[in-house]
């Protein structure tokens, strides 16, 4: 089917509001907005865009800075762009998967899997600065760093931090966690009784570290998760932080009225 008779027939593109950061390059900005706008598209949106005037009104910027972004796009596979017939959405751009909140803790068990996981790394270390509220009477924890990479790709998706009581730790067999999410693992494999996870999910942009394991560019949109897991005296038993790819996830929260 021609791509301008089923674009006709779609509900039309609608890309994200942007507030514009004026110390950081404006195509740059633009471009990693619409993208994220691309991939976390509707299924049965149009896969024809604005044109390039009114995409430059809609993100307040000329219209060089506009195809300068829409260059970069182009460059990365996710739009073909057409001498007279518009600019239009590849088909084989991917829409995100949705980081879910559903208030379960088998939930956060399923979001954690399908996934290949690598440690790269654990053993203690004092505890952080931003997390000694959760472990006032702990001077160490044990930190386990995780990669985790599409099954069908390869393509690394998310990395993961956890900080881990050292009573705790001494339990868990490192094999299991590249078998299991850590939530699984405490719960099935040693017992630990899960009171509750407190969770909290912020926009944040790709540091050094997560740029190189993710194999995203510098200052790139990410999902910052935080879950810290209490027992059922009410300690914390484990911090995990987990940093997903932009591109390929979105946040959704579901509140049940009942």
């Amino acid at each position: 089917m021609d791509q301008v008779n089923e674009a006709s027939r779609a509900p039309g593109f609608a890309p994200d509001s942007l507030v514009l950061n004026r110390k950081l390059p404006l195509w740059y900005q633009v471009s990693q907005s619409l993208r994220a706008s691309i991939l976390g598209r509707p299924q049965n949106a149009s896969t024809r865009l604005p044109t390039e005037e009114q995409l430059a009104a809609h993100y307040g910027v000329s219209v060089l800075t506009m195809r300068q972004a829409l260059k970069e796009l182009e460059s990365e596979g996710l739009i073909s762009r057409h001498r007279r017939r518009g600019t239009f959405i590849e088909p084989r751009a991917r829409r995100v998967s949705p980081v879910r909140l559903l208030g379960s803790i088998d939930t956060i068990v399923a979001q954690q899997s399908g996934e290949r996981t690598t440690v790269l790394g654990h053993g203690r270390a004092p505890v952080p600065g931003d997390l000694a509220e959760f472990f006032p009477d702990c001077p160490e924890v044990v930190s386990y760093r995780r990669l985790r990479c599409d099954e069908g790709t390869g393509e690394p998706t998310n990395w993961a931090e956890n900080a881990v009581r050292p009573e705790i730790a001494a339990r868990l067999d490192v094999a299991d966690l590249e078998r299991w999410p850590m939530t699984k693992v405490l719960r099935d494999a040693i017992g630990v009784r899960i009171s509750r996870i407190t969770d909290t999910v912020e926009a944040r942009l790709a540091d050094p570290v997560t740029a190189e394991l993710l194999q995203i560019p510098l200052l790139s949109p990410i999902l910052h998760y935080t879950g810290v897991t209490y027992d059922e005296d009410g300690s914390v038993v484990d911090v995990a932080r987990i940093r997903y790819r932009g591109d390929r996830f979105s946040f959704s929260v579901t509140v049940d009225a009942h």
